[in-house]
């Protein structure tokens, strides 16, 4: 059980203390706890990770990064090493069933006018990376290992660890993803819900002609797609209504997505049928929460997928994680309170991610919806896009 401090006002923040914070305990080695890791630790953090995995090196299928994802990692130091293994483009192509074009959507420079618009890349190597990084940082990883009680003094946060072990530290954060403990422990009652759709993932080779995200509108299903990755592989995902349970989870299931995939030509035709069998293939549900409620209760606070995680429809779901990452470690070791910094860094934070997510929402209603008066995805991902110019 976790002990957390009385308070009438779920917002209500710690007394006055030492606006210094020199070491953070972070739960969860993902994308946003790894970029926070960084962040902190090369501004002289020290930095306890705990994640409940064996290793936090790589597995998983392909990721559409748009530009703000890319300026944040490139603000740690990582973004070098993804662009060697990534695919860079500049634009978003919309296709009808058979593969004719719709529409071009040019990449608004979100990073900047030195970074790509979008870059492809194996989720992966994302994750190789931030472990290498954040270990030649001097990082304190903790792996197999989470925590099970929370003691809040006011000034510092004494934190219980599956092992029996304590630690105690200046700021607890949870950036352990949708279904986050630390969200539970803190008295957070918000849950993911279902969107109403699935998704087949899966990577495979990569059509010479495939230069850019391409997404197919009006087939069978609510959408097909993929994106490039690297010079040889790209990330095909095919979207649908949500299947039985029993369809979740990941294995050699390439026969299924073939047949499911059915009806649609062009590129994501090619790429479906040079399939084999037994390809790799990941199909879940598709789920969003949003927690409007503050995000922290004294020294322990949740961002990323622990606070909003966004259907990918806008591929924007690993950007916002990360400028949460790094947006954090800037604010909490600017010298300001802590007590003051949580609620600046939501009030900052939110009305970008709300944006984000709402926007996702609406066009996964119109996928599932296709007939919908006024229905238009190219103009609400543009707008969307659009918006993220403005920095994080």
């Amino acid at each position: 059980m976790s002990v957390v401090p009385a308070a009438p006002d779920p917002a209500e923040t710690v007394a006055s203390a030492p606006s210094t914070v020199s070491r953070v305990l972070i739960v969860g080695g993902g994308i946003t706890g790894g970029v926070l890791a960084l962040g902190l630790a090369q501004r002289g953090v020290e930095v306890v990770l705990v994640d409940l995995r064996e290793t936090l090196g790589g597995v998983g299928h392909g990721i559409t990064l748009q530009g703000n994802a890319l300026k944040a990692f490139r603000s740690v130091g990582i973004y070098d090493k993804l662009a060697e293994r990534g695919f860079p483009f500049s634009h978003l192509r919309l296709k009808t069933a058979d593969g004719g074009v719709i529409a071009e959507i040019p990449t608004p420079p979100m990073g900047g006018p030195d970074l790509p618009g979008t870059m492809g890349a194996v989720r992966g190597d994302i994750a190789d990376v931030l472990a290498e990084e954040v270990v030649a940082a001097g990082v304190d990883v903790r792996l197999g290992s989470t925590i099970t009680a929370i003691d809040d003094h006011g000034d510092a946060v004494t934190v219980t660890l599956s092992d029996g072990t304590t630690e105690t530290v200046d700021l607890l954060v949870g950036a352990d993803g949708i279904r986050s403990k630390v969200r539970s422990m803190i008295g957070i009652d918000t849950e993911p819900a279902p969107v109403g759709m699935g998704i087949w993932r899966t990577v495979a080779a990569r059509p010479a002609e495939m230069d850019c995200s391409e997404m197919y509108y009006g087939g069978p299903k609510y959408k097909a797609g993929y994106t490039p990755i690297s010079e040889d592989l790209c990330y095909a995902f095919l979207l649908e209504e949500n299947l039985d349970r029993s369809f979740v989870g990941e294995g050699p299931r390439g026969k299924e997505l073939k047949e499911h995939g059915q009806g649609y030509g062009g590129i994501w035709g090619q790429v479906r049928d040079s399939l084999p069998d037994d390809a790799i293939v990941n199909y879940q549900w598709i789920e969003a929460i949003c927690v409007e409620e503050p995000w922290f209760r004294g020294r322990t606070i949740i961002i990323g997928d622990a606070a909003h995680a966004c259907p990918p429809l806008i591929a924007q779901g690993a950007a916002m994680c990360a400028e949460d990452a790094v947006v954090l470690a800037e604010m909490i070791t600017s010298g300001d309170k802590v007590e003051d910094v949580l609620p600046a860094f939501m009030a900052r934070r939110f009305p970008r991610v709300k944006m984000v997510l709402d926007n996702s929402l609406t066009l996964a209603d119109w996928e599932i919806h296709p007939d919908t008066p006024g229905a238009d995805p190219g103009r609400i991902m543009g707008q969307t896009l659009g918006a993220l110019v403005e920095p994080a």
